[in-house]
């Protein structure tokens, strides 16, 4: 199944949505990067994501040095940010 594409009014509304969150400049996506104490913190989190994108058949790019995950969200089969990215997006954030 496809993701349809955010259109530009509710891409606009994710910076009052996630606020943690920051707007790839061609708007085609999202990120964030996440200081944790230590790697283990880290590597947890990241496999907490993991086992929820799995199950949503929707997985982040990202990248782990140490204590620090940096994350980007896109849906490749909508062409840009989709409803798909704000879920996890919001999954990631409780998280936290």
């Amino acid at each position: 199944m496809t993701a349809d594409a955010l259109d530009d009014p509710a891409i606009d509304a994710l910076s009052g949505q996630l606020p943690a969150w920051v707007l790839d400049d061609d708007r085609s996506g999202i990120r964030r990067e996440i200081t944790f104490p230590d790697f283990n913190a880290a590597f947890g989190f990241m496999t907490r994501v993991a086992l929820k994108a799995d199950a949503m058949n929707h997985h982040p790019e990202w990248f782990n040095v140490y204590n620090k995950v940096q994350i980007r969200l896109s849906s490749h089969d909508a062409g840009g940010l989709s409803q798909r990215d704000v879920e996890l997006a919001r999954f990631i954030d409780a998280l936290l």
